[in-house]
């Protein structure tokens, strides 16, 4: 494929075109989102006072639907939980013994850091040393930042002296600043970590590009022993291993006993959500810590001049590969770290940046849409399934937990005495309440799993911190609206009107 022709998957913000009609049509896309849940929201209200018998109804149907599609999510987390238990406790490196030339796969880590402390970066680096794998087929590159000055690079040079011998390479990089098509954050730095591995690692030990998968992983992830096996195993024996992603399940156990109950439950909501999409394949898209065959990469390109490079490395090469492409869940853990500041209010505060952050991800809608207009190989079909996937998921985050917890209400408030006499008025928040109290049935079974997937209590944690665990799902209301749809409301208005954010670093504390 052509350099020209693929010019539109380096997009990053509608003025990175040139043609005035193309750049008119992406800030239209770009308004799209946010456009959708400003008028759903508002259009709940106008609604409520114009004609509430007919939201009347809706609101029931709209509550049905998510009784509805609580039951077929939870059944997947489930599903997808068992899924992970059985992946845990198989012996992958015995079962890559039956696949003959295992071997000749290597993994290159990458881990691009900041200001994270050294313990932080060490414990890390200490989980890639306990991995049941052969060490001699892992290759570290670990990325300071030149902007986070002199400590970071010591720090990486201090790591480096100290597990260097413990694997094929270690390999210690500084991602200069302020590189021209840039923006700054793990995405960038990611990219410059990969190219230099290419240039100095991969070139020099003349490795096949097809024998090497890269895993892409926040400076806080620590995989699960056999994780490098897992990700081999489904390398070699899924169809089409080099046009696929291959996606672990993030687990936010590292600091989960120390951290509080509102960043617990916003962590454990967002593994759950990732252990369901690994029970839905043809929905997943690559999320933080992922795995990529490094031909992928080269050929497409790690995406540097973006906040949300996860997402957008898996929709340009679905691109790429004119939909050809897909992500492999592997059912298999990595650690990584819940949102911890020194304070209850700056970790308060973090948690919202980093909400808002992911829900930055919006970016890839006008990214994805433009994408599809451009690309006349991919089937009307998957076009269509994309599109609505994508958009139905921004709207529902950004609306779909301020319409539960309001919306019943509002037909009653603002509907006034015509409506406030009839049957339906009365039996609308009996209606509500009830097929709310009957979804929750999806929170037990969420309360549940949080406890079978937590790690060791640590020294010093009393017993109390048990039943704190099990009352904090009662936040899950709050967390859900003030963690969730606000942060995503934020971000999708900051979009219509081009304010586009930067990458913004959450900040790592282990006590």
């Amino acid at each position: 494929m052509s350099q020209k022709a693929t010019d539109y998957l380096n997009i990053s913000r509608a003025e990175s075109l040139k043609n005035p009609k193309e750049k008119f049509l992406y800030r239209l896309l770009e308004i799209l989102p946010g456009f959708l849940s400003w008028s759903t929201l508002i259009g709940a209200f106008l609604f409520s006072w114009l004609a509430p018998t007919g939201v009347a109804i809706f609101i029931i149907l709209f509550d049905l639907y998510w009784l509805l599609k609580t039951a077929y999510l939870s059944f997947h987390q489930i599903s997808s939980f068992k899924q992970m238990k059985k992946n845990i406790k198989t012996d992958w490196l015995e079962k890559l013994e039956h696949l003959g030339e295992w071997k000749r796969i290597y993994h290159i880590v990458v881990l691009p850091m900041y200001k994270e402390g050294k313990e932080i970066v060490r414990s890390s680096c200490q989980s890639l040393v306990d991995s049941k794998y052969p060490k001699e087929k892992i290759i570290i590159v670990l990325s300071a930042e030149e902007r986070a000055g002199k400590k970071a690079t010591q720090i990486a040079q201090e790591l480096k002296k100290e597990f260097s011998g413990k694997f094929l390479k270690f390999f210690v990089t500084t991602h200069p600043q302020n590189l021209p098509g840039e923006v700054i954050g793990k995405g960038s730095n990611t990219a410059w970590a990969i190219k230099e591995a290419k240039e100095k690692i991969i070139k020099p030990l003349n490795l096949r590009y097809e024998d090497i998968l890269v895993s892409t992983f926040d400076i806080d992830t620590k995989p699960y022993p056999q994780y490098f096996s897992c990700l081999t195993f489904h390398y070699l024996t899924t169809e089409n291993p080099l046009k696929s992603s291959y996606q672990p399940i993030p687990i936010y156990n590292n600091n989960i006993w120390t951290a509080p109950n509102f960043s617990r439950v916003i962590a454990t909501s967002n593994t759950f959500w990732q252990m369901m999409q690994q029970d839905r394949p043809e929905a997943m898209i690559t999320y933080s810590s992922h795995a990529t065959p490094f031909k992928v990469l080269n050929e497409v390109g790690y995406p540097k001049n973006i906040v949300p490079d996860d997402s957008r490395i898996f929709w340009k090469s679905y691109l790429f590969y004119n939909g050809d492409y897909k992500v492999v869940p592997l059912h298999y853990p990595v650690s990584m770290d819940a949102v911890l500041a020194k304070s209850l209010f700056r970790t308060a505060i973090n948690q919202y940046k980093q909400q808002r952050r992911w829900a930055w991800g919006c970016v890839d809608i006008p990214f994805l849409l433009f994408g599809f207009i451009k690309n006349k190989k991919i089937s009307l079909s998957k076009k269509l399934y994309y599109s609505w996937d994508i958009l139905e998921g921004f709207l529902s985050w950004a609306t779909v937990s301020l319409l539960i917890f309001f919306l019943g209400w509002l037909p009653l408030l603002l509907g006034g005495d015509n409506f406030n006499v009839t049957l339906l008025s009365y039996n609308l928040p009996v209606a509500t309440r009830n097929l709310m109290t009957i979804s929750m049935v999806g929170v037990l079974a969420s309360c549940i799993i949080s406890f079978l997937i937590l790690p060791p209590k640590p020294k010093g944690i009393g017993k109390t911190k048990n039943l704190s665990l099990l009352l904090q799902w009662i936040l899950l209301p709050f967390t859900l609206i003030f963690f969730g749809s606000i942060p995503a409301i934020d971000a999708q208005t900051r979009l219509i009107f081009g304010k586009y954010l930067g990458f913004w670093v959450t900040e790592k504390i282990r006590p």
